[in-house]
């Protein structure tokens, strides 16, 4: 009997990407399409179907469903509401426009539990019944497993660990409200971290020989890797509040391990260490030591995909 198989769409502000996976793990099959370019979600539609469908009619009868992680996306309605880096505006239908379509059962969540459901099934949580996955990407994003269960909430978004305020009155977050904690912990607040410093001091550093327009996180964990005095402090600062957001969050769900993803956590222990460390300095004495923050076992180029295919076997009439 042939292996049944999932498509995985993984929905991002720029680019689509999608790819059909078996139950191992292995995207045989894989594309992508402009989002941005389809202002009007039902020309969205057609082009993710006209790029998908010569794909599926080479493994015709064998695709069980399909999974989409996306922005703003709801669990619970399949809909995607008022994602503000996606060219459609209001609340969109996508979970039936694709059901429609392609004549198959869709599963939706957003990125970041898509994200999460990827590390359960194939990565560095597999096996693991309770864990936060938190992707650190141009926002911090979470999915909290409980149980083996991802968390949604009644209204399915459940989970929204980038938007608990760290500082009143703090930084302006693209949420509108001020202090979120992925204004200062992700790959955008690290940079307005040390545009910050570099206003404010006159200290020699690499840092000042790359336009304020095309500085990013990596640059910065590159410089503070070779000595930056001033990177190595704003790296300092971004996991000092890191780890006490984390142990924070071990008081309310006692996870077995915390996975980072995203292009903040590929400086690995640069990022990882002292972010472990600020935890277990703040967190409460009966889970020192008890709680492990690793980087995630998948590859950033397919773990989107992975994940968003990993719903398809949750999905109720499939199982």
């Amino acid at each position: 009997m042939k292996q049944t198989l999932a498509v995985g769409i993984d929905i991002g502000g720029t680019n689509t990407a999608f790819g059909i996976v078996d139950r191992r793990g292995n995207i045989l099959e894989q594309g992508s399409i402009s989002t941005k370019g389809h202002k009007d979600i039902d020309g969205y539609i057609k082009a993710i179907y006209d790029a998908l469908k010569p794909l599926m009619d080479s493994v015709i009868g064998r695709i069980l469903g399909i999974g989409v992680g996306a922005p703003n996306g709801n669990f619970y309605k399949g809909t995607i509401e008022f994602a503000p880096n996606l060219p459609w505006k209001g609340i969109i239908p996508l979970g039936e426009k694709l059901k429609e379509k392609f004549q198959l059962p869709v599963q939706v969540t957003n990125d970041a539990n898509a994200a999460a459901e990827g590390e359960m099934a194939f990565g560095a949580a597999k096996g693991m019944k309770n864990f936060i996955m938190i992707t650190l990407g141009t926002g911090l994003g979470s999915g909290i497993v409980i149980n083996g269960n991802l968390v949604y909430g009644h209204d399915g978004f459940a989970g929204e660990l980038g938007h608990v305020i760290v500082e009143k009155n703090g930084r302006l977050c693209g949420c509108g409200r001020k202090g979120c904690l992925e204004t200062y912990v992700s790959a955008t607040g690290i940079v307005r971290t040390v545009n910050e410093l570099l206003s404010a001091r006159s200290e020699e550093s690499i840092l000042r020989n790359i336009p304020v327009e095309n500085l990013n996180s990596k640059d910065i964990t590159i410089a503070a890797a070779k000595g930056d005095k001033l990177a190595q402090e704003a790296v300092d600062f971004t996991t000092t509040i890191l780890g006490q957001s984390l142990a924070n969050y071990i008081a309310f769900s006692a996870p077995e391990a915390f996975i980072l993803f995203g292009g903040l956590a590929r400086a690995g222990d640069l990022i990882l260490e002292p972010t472990k460390r600020h935890m277990e300095e703040n967190v409460l004495q009966i889970w020192q030591n008890k709680v492990d923050i690793v980087g995630s076992d998948l590859n950033e180029d397919d773990a989107a995909i992975l994940g968003a295919s990993a719903l398809v076997w949750e999905i109720p009439a499939i199982n």
